[in-house]
């Protein structure tokens, strides 16, 4: 009884440590980019020894991991198995694309920090790459479930194009309220669905 008792004290201390080591490693990745995050960095940060980052995280790309599944929780994205439940309900058109920019919106306001860090280095880091094709295939999903599309679609391939995080991020660096950028993006995906579909007589494949 007692050795069982220790052991588990032991394995909780070790637990808190390794997410006092993820807890500290996420917001250097904020701050100072993800590439340029030193396991020194990570020890000063965590209030631990380099020793102790290493036996718990024995290369950079395992702890990159550990930090991507923590903003993953962190951040709630759409899930491309989520839209229908999203759209339940919701008539076709303006009503449907409201309620995306919506939830695009919460979701890029909530997840705005890790997801421009992972944008910043993605190209050297490779994990990092992997996490946004993940992002943006549950984009793309509430995409074509907004527009009731085929994901493949030039309609919605166009809209999620708009519905982009670097859109958005451009949208809120002007300084506009929430509502009026929420607007401007349900317009802006409006006029490119529209011009994105083929006209008559015109196949999909040749507009």
């Amino acid at each position: 009884m007692t050795r069982t008792y220790r052991k588990s004290r032991r394995a909780e201390a070790q637990d808190e440590t390794r997410a006092r080591i993820v807890r500290a490693t996420t917001e250097l990745h904020v701050e100072k980019g993800v590439a340029t995050t030193s396991y020194p960095d990570v020890a000063a940060r965590a209030g631990v020894g380099a020793a102790t980052v290493y036996r718990h995280f024995p290369t950079m790309d395992a702890l990159v991991e550990a930090c991507g599944e923590h903003f993953w929780n962190a951040i709630d994205p759409p899930t491309p198995d989520g839209g229908a439940e999203v759209f339940a309900g919701l008539g076709p058109g303006t009503e449907r694309l409201t309620r995306l920019v919506e939830e695009l919106d919460a979701f890029y306001e909530r997840a705005e920090a890790p997801l421009w860090s992972a944008v910043r280095d993605q190209d050297r880091v490779a994990s990092l790459s992997r996490f946004l094709a993940e992002v943006g295939k549950g984009v793309g999903a509430f995409v074509a479930e907004a527009l009731r599309e085929e994901r493949e679609s030039d309609r919605v391939r166009v809209a999620s194009a708009i519905a982009d995080f670097a859109v958005w991020r451009a949208l809120s660096a002007t300084g506009l309220c929430r509502l009026k950028r929420r607007e401007i993006l349900v317009a802006m995906i409006e006029a490119a669905v529209v011009r994105a579909a083929p006209s008559d007589g015109e196949s999909p494949a040749s507009a």
